[in-house]
This record gives structure tokens, sequence and C-alpha cells, in this order.
């Protein structure tokens, strides 16, 4: 091997490296220590008990609960369904009632029971959990959205390295409407497999549908205007913005009430949070719950799709493009990993 291959080989592999290191940080520092950040739970009832627990968990917890009490159970259910709660407990000397809201997150409605198991425990009474939203029947945990998030990220993604490298040649907007056309199809698999193949998704088809083809178009353009400035270098930048950050703040696995700060803030306005957060909304708590803010957020990233790709273009007309090597088309669109 001469030394100028070696170097081309050692740049290409350098791709992968920072892919598995990015990986690392993201995944383990987001998932590997789920604890509770300001998870707001609920005590049931105004009497000086309840007042008492609920003041007493909240020392106990520290910056981990946020406790407070709530008047009656039907107080309850209506925070819940507003997500104002991750759960309302009921105290009761022989049967006391956990009431969690399990499609806005399986794994932080886990946590709160988690915390009240240890109040009836140290009654020695059975805590009775009862879940006030209904899922899809092929969606039992709630984190069908999730999965496909990353069915439709991958597709994306994966798609700007084609149409950048292959359609190099190409006017700007001709990609850029390749690119929206791309999203579709992407968003019509996606939706169809899950809807009709698994029934994730078992009513608002269409509201599914468009939820999907604006986070897609999203990414593919925020990809497509990068590709003229980054190259090769694009699936690396598109991995670490829509898989790295995106899949680990997303709220699928855990919500921002079990991340640290870092990751819980970018749930507040990250795209894959505006997804799988929105359509949980839409779909779970009857469009309320931050239902418009959250489709807001998504036509937010579409624009800053639509501004780049306007940049790049206006970049590409005064500066012409050199064609593209065919060898070097195939080594761009083989580094578009997936994961």
């Amino acid at each position: 091997m001469t030394r100028t291959q070696f170097r081309h080989l050692a740049g290409h592999l350098l791709t992968p490296l920072l892919m598995c290191l990015g990986m690392a940080f993201a995944y383990l520092g987001a998932f590997h220590q789920p604890t509770p950040n300001h998870l707001e739970l609920a005590v049931v009832g105004d009497s000086p008990q309840a007042m008492v627990l609920a003041q007493t968990m909240k020392d106990r917890g520290g910056a981990g609960l946020d406790v407070v009490t709530v008047p009656d159970k039907a107080a309850a259910i209506d925070k819940l369904h507003e997500r104002e709660l991750i759960g309302a407990y009921i105290p009761d000397a022989t049967r006391p009632e956990l009431l969690v809201a399990t499609a806005g997150s399986d794994t932080t409605a886990m946590a709160a029971e988690l915390a009240f198991r240890q109040v009836s425990d140290h009654q020695g009474v059975p805590l009775v959990v009862t879940d006030v939203t209904a899922k899809a029947d092929g969606d039992p945990s709630g984190q069908g959205l999730f999965f496909l998030l990353v069915a439709l990220s991958v597709g994306a993604y994966g798609s700007v390295a084609v149409i950048g490298a292959a359609g190099a040649t190409l006017r700007m907007r001709v990609r850029a409407a390749v690119g929206v056309v791309t999203a579709l199809v992407v968003s019509l698999i996606g939706v169809v497999v899950a809807a009709g193949v698994f029934d994730v998704i078992d009513h608002g088809y269409a509201a599914v549908f468009g939820f999907a083809w604006l986070y897609t178009s999203g990414i593919i353009l925020i990809g497509i205007g990068l590709h003229t400035f980054l190259k090769r270098w694009t699936t690396l930048a598109l991995i670490t913005l829509f898989v790295m950050l995106n899949f680990t703040t997303s709220g699928g696995v855990y919500g921002p009430q079990l991340q640290n700060g870092f990751f819980g803030a970018l749930h507040s306005f990250w795209n894959g949070a505006g997804f799988v957060e929105g359509l949980r909304n839409l779909l779970y708590f009857d469009g309320g719950a931050g239902y418009g803010a959250r489709l807001l957020g998504l036509f937010g990233w579409l624009a800053v799709g639509v501004a780049l790709v306007l940049i790049a273009g206006r970049h590409e007309a005064r500066v012409a493009p050199r064609p593209v090597a065919p060898a070097a088309v195939e080594e761009e669109i083989g580094e578009s990993v997936a994961v």
C-alpha cells in the first residue's frame, strides 16, 4: 500500500470512527443512568395527611421530584390529560391508587409507579395502577411512534447522500424538488408499514402522514443545503443532528423528566421530539398539551432547510460545481451508514 492509498483509506475510516465516538457519547450520555429530574407528581386530596405526604416526598426527592397536591381525582385526570403530571397518587388505607398516562411515556410512568410504590409498600398494601389513556392495539408500550421516527430518519438522511452525490450536476431547485418528493415517498412507506402492517397507528392517518412528510422534508432539505458545503462529511453532520442528538432527545425511550438538563433542554425544540410528542398529543391527548407548538417547531426546521437550500443555490450559481467522478459518487453514497 502506498502512502497516498493509506491516507485515502484513513480519511474514509475517519467518518465511521467519529460516528462511533459520537454514538457512544450521545446514547450512553442520554440513556445509561435514567434519574428523575423534576418528575411532576401529585397527591390527590386536600387533607393534612395528603399535604404532609406530598411535602415529605418532595423533601426526600429533592430536585428529582416536583410533588404537589390536587383536590380530587377528576382534577388529577385533567392534569394528566394536559400532560402537566406524570402520576397522581390517591391515598387509601386499603387500596391506594396511582393514575398515570402511559401514552405520554411508558418509562416515565414506571418511574412514577416506583416512587409511589414505596409509599404503599410502607403501608403494607398493594398499589393499584390505572392508565387514563388508550393506545393502539399494536403499540402497548407507546413507543411505536419512536420507532417510526427511526425509520423515517434513516430513510431521509440516507436519501440525502444519493441526491447530493448522484445529483450533483442538477440545479439546486431540481434537487430540492426531488428531495421533497423523496420525503413524500419515505413518509408513505413509514406510515403504511406502521399503520397497515403493525397497527401502531389506528386513527388520524392523514395527520400522521402530514407530520411525517413535514419532518422528513426538513431533514432532506437541510441535508441538500449542507451538502453543497460539506460534501462527503454531510452524512456525519446529519447523523449528528438527526440521530445522535435526535433519537436521544425525542422522548421515545426516556422523557426529559428522566434525563439530564442538556438532553432535556434539546427535547423542548428538537425536530424528533416535535414529531413524537406532537403525534402523541394529537393521537392520545385530543390535540392538546402543546400540539400546536410542536407543529410550529417542525415548520421551523423546514424553514431552516429552505433557507439552507436557497443559500447553497446562490453559492453554486457563483461557483459552478465541477463534475463529480462516478467513483467519488459511489464512495460518498457508501458512507451513508444506517443505525
